[in-house]
């Protein structure tokens, strides 16, 4: 295979990059080295601190064969020099947040973020004595009042969960840096195949690996792709230390997931596009968000940085409270169910009120635009790898019992 791993496609960077056969038994398929340690030199330290910078196997917590092959793949996917794999997408959020930011510093934050990031930063950040300032990141103007000189970090999504609202990359990213901060991007919901935030200026791009990446629901992990240095730094200085490292197998595991991630992601496109136009035409459907769709408000952003517009959408329906419980018992092939980026097709209804009071903290303005996509709750919805037509027969039935 080529040394310029970047002049590979996006299909044969997802089945080869990061990867070779293995040197003793010539094995095509990754091996999974579950051992906790390694024999090493008499000479080696006991600490990481004096390891250098390129380490031997130590010992697991430190660094993995597998894990590392995984570390590859996604550094190649994203186009980052390296790449750090986690236990979980929360553990590779927590170890960006306590690697960038301590009490004193200000991190200007996406509005509407994923429920999990947004209450680590209410919860532990501001209690760390951190400045966690709040941002509409669609609104340019907005985050370029909060990104003021000082700034550490700005932290956003796109597509934003669950509401689907876009981001600028470019735009954000160069307003972070005119005011010296660094521009991290959750890309979960777009995954490596529609969006590519390092292209776009961004420093460190955030994955949960147990969606779209990993793809079968079957195994739980994150990652921090960005510059070589700085993940080196982040490497001793955090994830060794807390520990929330990725196991072997859930490694593997991701893997074996990212080989056919191209080929799933044009399937979850096409099946979300169908989905969408049904839900468009649904008499009993108020409002369809997919970004593929030119009823998106920012569909021209969309086209413009996303190569694959995913299998995610939301929509809404008049008293999604009496809804939700109907689909929940009426739907056969759908799954009530949260998480997102599986085989199977998933939905859940996310009521407006539960966010604002539990999730997020938002001034009127800031709420005013939410409830312009979320308006008293919404489904949020993930479009599987079944076929269409009975993903579309089977929405019908529930939707006809509400």
């Amino acid at each position: 295979m080529t040394d310029d791993i970047n002049q590979l496609g996006m299909r044969t960077k997802a089945v080869h990059a990061g990867e070779k056969p293995d040197p003793d038994t010539r094995a095509a398929t990754p091996n999974i080295v579950m051992s906790t340690t390694y024999v090493v030199d008499p000479d080696t330290t006991f600490s990481i601190e004096g390891q250098s910078d390129d380490p031997p196997y130590v010992y697991t917590r430190w660094g993995n064969p597998t894990v590392d092959q995984l570390e590859r793949k996604l550094a190649a996917l994203e186009g980052t020099e390296a790449g750090i794999a986690f236990g979980s997408g929360m553990a590779a959020i927590t170890a960006l947040f306590l690697h960038h930011l301590q009490s004193g510093d200000r991190l200007v934050m996406s509005d509407v973020s994923y429920a999990g990031a947004s209450e680590l930063a209410e919860d532990l950040l501001r209690g760390m004595g951190v400045d966690v300032v709040r941002a509409n990141m669609s609104d340019l103007e907005e985050v370029r009042e909060a990104t003021t000189p000082g700034t550490k970090l700005v932290y956003t999504e796109t597509p934003v969960n669950p509401i689907l609202r876009l981001t600028d990359l470019a735009a954000v990213a160069e307003i972070a840096h005119d005011a010296g901060a660094l521009l991290a991007v959750d890309s979960t919901f777009a995954s490596p195949i529609g969006t590519r935030p390092a292209e776009f200026g961004a420093d460190f791009v955030v994955h949960s690996l147990t969606k779209y990446i990993s793809g079968h629901g079957d195994t739980v992990g994150g990652a921090v792709l960005g510059k070589a240095e700085e993940l080196t730094r982040m490497r001793s200085r955090v994830v060794v230390h807390t520990g929330g490292i990725l196991s072997p197998f859930n490694a593997w595991l991701t893997m074996r997931g990212i080989a056919t991630l191209p080929l799933r992601m044009e399937a979850h496109q096409a099946g979300a596009f169908e989905i969408a136009r049904f839900l468009e035409s649904h008499p009993k459907v108020e409002q369809v968000t997919y970004p593929g769709l030119p009823s998106h408000p920012q569909h021209g952003l969309a086209a413009l940085q996303m190569s694959n517009f995913s299998g995610m959408l939301s929509f809404r329906v008049k008293d999604g409270q009496h809804a939700k419980t109907v689909l929940a018992e009426q739907l056969q092939i759908w799954h009530y169910a949260v998480s997102l980026g599986h085989h199977r097709s998933l939905l859940f209804y996310m009521p407006t009120m539960d966010m604002l009071e539990n999730s997020f903290s938002l001034n009127p303005a800031q709420e005013e635009a939410f409830r312009a996509y979320a308006g008293e709750g919404l489904f949020r919805v993930s479009v599987g790898l079944e076929d269409p037509a009975d993903l579309i027969r089977d929405l019908e039935q529930g939707l006809a019992a509400i």
